[in-house]
């Protein structure tokens, strides 16, 4: 059995899913899943010097890449791994050659000259990723066609904050295995071990408002219908020991709506939830918030200053993304 220790994703383009049937009542999440997804080319994750016989240089800087960009293509070759673009820099021999990366989501040519390190290589100066893997909470799945959604924020560039472009990805079984309670100042996190061949389904879009795909077996259990978020007491459904799924007392103080998104303000009432996490913590994004017994949000972020306190989005916003009619 593969698995692999997993920390709650950080706030942390894709190829659009066509919309699902319209759904009016939909199945409760609540549950971990372990993330993992394939950036499309290379996310460079930073840049750095490279030591070498006249001293330190860093060839990436000097060519104008940033932390957060996506590198797709060196020299004519397409990159979708950090070997490709190893490949394509040791190719290179000390040449210059045009690098095109994405920024924003917009493609931005580049030219960069390897230098060769005290170790003999080409280097260009980066650290690289070409994946990224985490934990999340299910907020939903429409049991008629398996389409689900999950966290409520798009996996994003800590950075630059830009939705980081994917090829592909899936979700998995998971379990928490311990919890970092949070505090003033410094938000906790839920620790996950993911059994990687346990996949449970696809990751097919990042959005702001969530990631979608759909559930190989989807889930059919605790049926309800969404409904609109309003001020006052509720429960929110999360994930934060091996007991398994649980509902916890909070209260939604405050809705506001920018020209993206209908957000709330919640405040975490349930003593039992705050004696285990200290409030809301990494790793419960995507928590369904529940009033009269319907699903009207999902939990996002916490507040740094107080994590009692954290904000949330509407039901209606995630189902826009996912192509299901609230």
């Amino acid at each position: 059995m593969k698995k692999m220790m997993l920390t709650a994703l950080v706030i942390l383009a894709l190829t659009a899913a066509a919309p699902a049937a319209f759904a009016q009542e939909l199945a409760l999440g609540g549950q971990i899943v372990g993330i993992q997804i394939q950036t499309e080319g290379v996310l460079v994750a930073g840049t750095g010097a490279v030591e070498t016989a006249e001293g330190a240089v860093s060839p990436a800087q000097e060519a104008g890449v940033r932390q957060g960009d996506v590198i797709v293509e060196l020299a004519g070759r397409k990159i979708e791994n950090a070997g490709d673009l190893l490949g394509a820099v040791a190719a290179l021999d000390g040449e210059s050659g045009e690098l095109t990366v994405l920024r924003g989501g917009r493609p931005l040519l580049l030219t960069v000259k390897p230098v060769r390190s005290d170790e003999d290589q080409w280097l260009l100066g980066m650290w690289l990723r070409d994946g990224i893997s985490g934990i999340g909470t299910v907020t939903f799945c429409d049991p008629a066609t398996g389409l689900y959604g999950a966290l409520g924020h798009s996996i994003s560039d800590t950075e630059s904050g830009s939705l980081v472009p994917m090829d592909a990805g899936n979700v998995t079984e998971a379990q928490i295995v311990s919890v970092k309670p949070g505090a003033a100042g410094v938000p906790g996190e839920l620790n996950g071990c993911a059994d990687l061949e346990r996949v449970l389904g696809s990751i097919e879009r990042n959005t702001e408002h969530g990631i979608f795909g759909h559930m190989t077996q989807p889930d059919r259990g605790r049926i309800v219908e969404t409904g609109q978020i309003r001020t006052g007491p509720a429960t929110i459904l999360a994930t934060v020991d091996g007991g398994g799924t649980k509902e916890f007392s909070v209260r939604v103080s405050r809705i506001y709506r920018d020209s993206d998104a209908e957000h709330v303000m919640l405040s975490v009432t349930d003593p039992e939830l705050c004696a285990k996490t200290g409030g809301i913590v990494q790793g419960m994004s995507g928590s369904p918030i529940m009033q009269d017994g319907k699903l009207v949000g999902a939990v996002t972020h916490v507040f740094l200053s107080d994590p009692k306190r954290g904000y949330g989005i509407s039901i209606q916003d995630m189902l826009d993304d996912a192509g299901i009619a609230a």
